[in-house]
Order: structure tokens, then C-alpha cells, then sequence
């Protein structure tokens, strides 16, 4: 034990180290990315049987370590050796091993960054408390994004301990001080909450969902209030950009609704590593 403590305390040793676990945990996020909403829909299908005394359907139980890997064209099992992250992926070219269907690139896309994102959170943090704390919230965010972009859904069930974690997080002032955490966490909600109801009384439509706010709320109760107006300008500044790029390149409608989960997770990563120095920048500039 003395001697992992010692190498842990080595930077390329822990960087090492924690670029595969994020391999390890990426390869784990596909998972959740794929099977957390069929958990979810069966979930309400049961409570909605429940609601309406019928029987609920007589479908497979679907969970996180149940039923194993399968390919989504043959329905054959993934063999362990098929599914080492990013090496599989390209020693079958992309392709299944047993009927040549297409791989998602999505799956080494999601590997790749969060190993990538990991080795940044041990070089930038250390090991200390922050970089645990860094790895969860990173791990969640590639959760939340890969999620809302197939379903427009950020779940509950990662978003509200994701709020509480942040809370406790800074009762020893990790991030910022208890204090900015809790202002934070209500700011970030009654932020998107307003802004909400205001699209709302004005046109009639639902401008986004619940579930921003919850993830805007997480994401102040981590970094406290005053990350609050820049990740909502960054997120902002984002998603315009990548939607009129997909009006003009994919010519997709206006109408078409757009998660909006992708850039607050992208903005709260951005204030992870930089968000001191954005901060203090934008508030120069404001004048504040």
C-alpha cells in the first residue's frame, strides 16, 4: 500500500494510470449512454400498467449489467476480447466480427474523451480530493451529453446526485465555499426556470426542458454562483454556432429541437480547468 501511495504521488505515473481508468470507465459510459433510457421507459411503462391496473408487458428487464453486450445487428454476444476499449474498435475496422455490421464511431469517440479528459484532471489536479471529484463529474457530463443527444433526456438519476455531491463537495470548500455553492445551485435553477417560462408566456412553446435546469443548478452548486452568467454565455455561444451550422450544412428546420444538456456539460467542463481565470476575465470586463 506505501508503495502505490508513493507511485501515485509520481505525475506520469498517475496520469498513466488514470487515462486507462478513463479508458475503462469510457468503454462503461457507452453502456449507460445506450441502456440508462430503456431503463428509463421501462420504468414508466410499469408505473404507467401500475397506474391503469393492467399487466405490464413481458419484455426483457433491461440494467447496466444486464443482458450482455450484444450487437444491435446479428444479436450476437460481444466477446470480452471485442470490447477492449478503442483497440477492438479498430482491429475490426469498425465492423462486427461476426456479420460485419458497422460499428458506431461513437463508442472510441467516447473512450478516447474521457480518457483524454481524465489524463487532463490528473495532470491539472494531482492526487488530491479535486481530482476525484474532477473524474466524477467529468464521467457524468459524457453521460448527460451522449444521453440528451439520442433522447433529449437528462436523467434524473445522474443529475440530482450530481447537484447533492456538488453541495457536499464544498462543505469543505473543494470548488468554492458552501456558501456560493448553495447560491449557485439556486441561481443555475431559477436562471433556465425563468428564461423558460418567459419563452414560454411569449410564444406559446417549450423553449427546454426540466432537466437543464437541474444540470445548470448541478453545475453551480460545484463551481458556485458566479460561474453562473459565463457557462450560460458559453453554452449559449456554442449551441448558436452548431445550430446554424446544421441549418446550413445538414439543412436541418429551425424547428427541429436541439439538446441544449451538450453545451452546459461542455461550458461546466470548460469551468473546470479554466473557469477561475474566465471568471476573473469576465468580471474585468464587466467591470465588477
Amino acid at each position: 500500500m506505501d508503495n502505490l501511495s508513493t507511485a501515485l504521488q509520481t505525475p506520469w505515473f498517475l496520469a498513466t494510470a488514470i487515462t486507462l481508468l478513463g479508458l475503462i470507465v469510457g468503454s462503461f459510459l457507452n453502456v449507460v449512454i445506450f441502456r440508462l433510457p430503456k431503463m428509463m421507459e421501462q420504468a414508466w411503462q410499469r408505473d404507467c400498467c401500475e397506474l391503469l391496473e393492467q399487466t405490464p408487458p413481458d419484455t426483457p428487464q433491461v440494467s447496466l449489467v444486464s443482458p450482455n453486450s450484444q450487437c444491435r445487428g446479428c444479436g450476437a454476444a460481444i466477446k470480452p476480447w471485442h470490447n477492449i476499449p478503442v483497440l477492438s474498435y479498430v482491429f475490426l475496422k469498425g465492423c462486427c466480427a461476426g456479420c460485419g455490421a458497422s460499428i458506431s464511431s461513437r463508442y472510441p469517440v467516447v473512450e478516447l474523451s474521457t480518457a483524454i479528459l481524465s489524463f487532463a484532471a490528473a495532470t491539472v489536479f494531482g492526487p488530491t480530493l479535486q481530482l476525484a471529484a474532477a473524474l466524477l463529474l467529468i464521467w457524468s457530463l459524457i453521460a448527460l451529453t451522449g444521453i440528451d443527444i439520442d433522447t433529449q433526456l437528462l436523467p434524473d438519476s445522474i443529475t440530482l446526485p450530481l447537484l447533492w455531491l456538488g453541495l457536499l463537495l464544498n462543505t469543505t470548500a473543494t470548488f468554492t465555499t458552501l456558501n456560493e455553492a448553495v447560491i449557485g445551485a439556486a441561481a443555475g435553477y431559477l436562471t433556465l426556470w425563468s428564461v423558460y417560462w418567459l419563452f414560454k408566456l411569449t410564444t406559446g412553446k417549450d423553449g427546454m426542458g426540466f432537466g437543464d435546469f437541474k444540470l445548470l443548478a448541478a453545475l453551480g452548486a460545484w463551481f458556485g454562483w458566479q460561474v453562473i452568467p459565463l457557462i450560460i454565455i458559453l453554452s449559449s455561444f456554442v449551441g448558436a454556432f452548431v445550430g446554424i451550422l446544421l441549418i446550413l450544412v445538414k439543412k436541418q428546420g429551425r424547428e427541429v429541437p436541439m439538446p441544449f444538456g451538450p453545451y452546459l456539460a461542455g461550458a461546466g467542463l470548460i469551468t473546470l480547468f479554466f473557469g477561475d481565470q474566465l471568471t476573473s476575465a469576465y468580471f474585468s470586463f464587466i467591470g465588477f
